[in-house]
């Protein structure tokens, strides 16, 4: 009887205080927060503008760079679906940092750190349709404090892109993440 009075009163603790219960150590999908932004408001038909994804990781954590320095390493990857109208250019990826880690003692690791941005150029076709447009993204990676790789993810987000048939309206906009 003490056994089940036990255990029902580990239950209610558990229900009422879930962070008792979980460890500390959060999901990968809780460790990166991307956003995507456009480099032109609206953009006009015809126009080349740039798409960046900003990926703010975590303090205390790290994402394995594109460029990996072990074929054990998952790269940080990320994939495009062109909608109709809309024509993708080469994805680039920046550079990462050579950091040497707990479990990496005798190997320094190429990874992410803090915020860092993947830019890719996309053309709006002549026959791209007129108004709001979603390009679909899906940002792949895996995060690893000093201590521990969490499972790789793969998050979805958006890109919104406003495309319009009067070239003087479109504006310049994020000049903080679109170099001229």
């Amino acid at each position: 009887m003490k056994f089940f009075a036990l255990l029902l009163s580990s239950l209610i603790v558990v229900s009422l205080f879930p962070g008792i219960a979980c460890s500390q150590t959060p999901s990968g999908k809780n460790v990166v927060s991307p956003e995507a932004f456009a480099s032109y408001e609206p953009v006009a038909r015809g126009k080349t503008f740039q798409v960046a994804v900003v990926m703010k990781i975590r303090p205390g954590f790290h994402v394995n760079a594109r460029e990996v320095t072990a074929d054990y390493l998952i790269p940080t990857d990320l994939r495009v679906e062109a909608p109709a109208g809309f024509k993708l250019g080469e994805i680039v990826y920046p550079k990462g940092t050579l950091q040497t880690f707990t479990f990496s003692k005798d190997k320094q690791l190429n990874v992410y750190t803090n915020s860092v941005i993947i830019r890719f150029p996309l053309t709006v076709l002549p026959n791209a349709p007129i108004g709001e447009q979603r390009l679909p993204l899906k940002l792949h990676y895996q995060a690893c404090s000093s201590e521990i790789c969490l499972p790789p993810v793969t998050l979805s987000l958006e890109a919104t892109i406003h495309v319009t048939d009067k070239p003087d309206t479109s504006r310049s906009v994020h000049p903080e993440l679109f170099s001229k």
